[in-house]
């Protein structure tokens, strides 16, 4: 069969990349669908809270080692042949997962699923500059957009309701149909590239060994870095070590090999360079938001998995509602416009968070809750046009890589400065606020004196103060305002991202996107 996408009809491009898009979908979605079930993977597992986290950080180490490189393996094994054997994998270790008989095994098999589920996620950018041109890139970008955020957004709602009404092991169970069907279409209609399997003897082994090293050993800090005191761990500074290092030496090698395993120089385009800024900036809104919303409402709010997953429905369901108003948008505005709004947005939507209360449900998130949702597709869909619709066809997959290694790099590092916030910012308003709590504080002096009526018990015939459970109530409360503020603060932050990165849109050009010639010129 022909690998020249013009001969492959309309209806045949548009169910293939439907397909892939399922992958790509399932792949990111696979990611945050544990996170509000680790605790019931920790007891049917017997884990520890420290072992049963690496459920999903040994899943994001794979994703963000492989991710980059999957530009290179698709030219060594084709697109299609790339695809469907990391969803044929993905599929295999997704079983494995929901048999796995303890923690041990969970971890090995949850880096295999990252390992092959990284591929799926730049393909599907790749293959919808090669399929589709003019408007019909622009729809197909804007759907995956959407995707790529609803699959994150919605991962902590359709975890926790999955485990609550099954069980966590259907977590991973629900991949088999969906990973099975995409291993078996997609050679038969994927045809758009052709392997090249002379790229193994040329490849840059020694540049692919420092970049697994370097975002490996990145992304180990991210993650456990708030949670051990940073440097103060023994572990923590080596593995720091060791990713500069590495990271210095993929660098250059990046730009002094013949045949680099990504291709940074990309980046001295300005529309490639500033779109992979926005797409950090986007992950790191996008991820961080998911993991401070459910945060806040466990910590502050007490709500367990389900109620937690009802308060953040709303993000995904305004972000569908987004789709169609985005996609009527791209045919009167300049895409760059859009992306403006889009960052704007969502940066207002943060600020909106930053009012918080300890009474903060789903009613009072809505507002911002709704602005993100809404943004997201205005931030996420016209960034992938801008960036990617600009690039020579021959430096697309690699490209491709480097795009979406951004977004994850982004949505790593602003978990872990929100989680340091979390930590230290916390004590500060702590102390900030225990200092008014002296006995020339009229209010805490009455509150003091209701609570010590309200405590008294009557024991043994004998009244018994309950003056001791007073500092303790008031520990509570005080404590709990500090989480609040902290949040606050954290949210605070996500929005000068976004403010700084609106501001810097008008510096990108407007772009056709190009369509790929024959495979032959590839």
């Amino acid at each position: 069969m022909s690998t020249d996408p013009s001969a492959l009809s309309s209806g045949r491009k548009i169910f293939a990349f439907a397909v892939m898009c399922v992958g790509f979908f399932i792949s990111l979605l696979d990611v945050q669908i544990v996170s509000a079930s680790l605790q019931d993977i920790g007891g049917g597992l017997s884990a520890s809270p420290d072992e049963v986290a690496w459920v999903q950080t040994s899943y994001l180490i794979a994703e963000i080692i492989v991710i980059p490189l999957s530009g290179f393996l698709a030219q060594v094994l084709s697109t299609r042949w790339l695809f469907a054997g990391s969803a044929a994998g993905f599929t295999l270790i997704s079983l494995l997962c929901g048999w796995a008989w303890d923690i041990k095994s969970m971890i090995v098999f949850r880096a295999l699923q990252g390992l092959f589920g990284a591929p799926m996620i730049p393909a599907v950018f790749t293959t919808t500059f090669v399929f589709f041109q003019g408007q019909k890139v622009v729809v197909a970008a804007a759907a995956i957009g959407a995707l790529a955020s609803l699959a994150p957004t919605l991962g902590p709602t359709i975890g926790g309701l999955i485990t609550y009404q099954f069980s966590w092991r259907w977590l991973f169970f629900i991949n088999l149909i969906p990973g099975a069907f995409i291993a078996i279409a997609v050679p038969r209609m994927v045809w758009i590239d052709r392997p090249d399997l002379s790229l193994l003897k040329r490849a840059d082994y020694l540049g692919i060994a420092l970049m697994a090293a370097f975002l490996g050993c990145l992304q180990y800090v991210l993650e456990e870095g708030p949670r051990w005191d940073w440097f103060g761990d023994k572990s923590i500074r080596i593995c720091a070590m060791i990713s500069a290092v590495s990271g210095l030496g993929f660098i250059w090698r990046s730009f002094t090999s013949t045949n680099p395993v990504v291709d940074l120089r990309a980046l001295k385009s300005r529309n490639f360079s500033l779109g992979c800024f926005f797409s950090f900036v986007t992950g790191i809104g996008l991820f961080s938001t998911i993991y401070l919303t459910p945060l806040f409402l466990a910590r502050v709010r007490g709500f367990d998995a389900v109620h937690i997953s009802f308060a953040i429905f709303s993000t995904g369901l305004f972000q569908l509602l987004a789709v169609p108003v985005y996609a009527l948008c791209t045919k009167f505005v300049d895409l760059r416009w859009l992306l403006m709004f889009g960052l704007a947005c969502f940066g207002l939507g943060m600020m909106f968070y930053t009012p918080l209360s300890h009474d903060c449900g789903w009613h009072e998130l809505l507002l911002p809750q709704a602005l993100r949702g809404f943004a997201q597709q205005f931030a996420i869909a016209p960034t992938v046009t801008l960036t990617l619709g600009g690039l020579a066809p021959e430096r697309l997959k690699l490209g491709s890589g480097l795009f979406n290694l951004m977004r994850n790099l982004g949505g790593a590092i602003g978990i872990a400065l929100c989680g340091t916030i979390l930590n230290d910012r916390a004590n500060l308003h702590f102390l900030r606020l225990a200092e008014h709590l002296q006995t020339g504080n009229a209010a805490m002096t009455n509150m003091r004196q209701i609570a010590d009526q309200r405590y008294a018990l009557v024991l043994g015939g004998g009244e018994v103060s309950g003056r001791a459970a007073v500092p303790k109530k008031l520990w509570q409360l005080t404590w709990r305002e500090a989480q609040v503020q902290t949040f606050a603060d954290a949210f605070l932050l996500i929005a000068c991202c976004f403010a700084a990165a609106s501001i810097l849109v008008p510096i990108m050009r407007g772009v056709a996107p190009q369509m790929a010639p024959p495979a032959e010129a590839h």
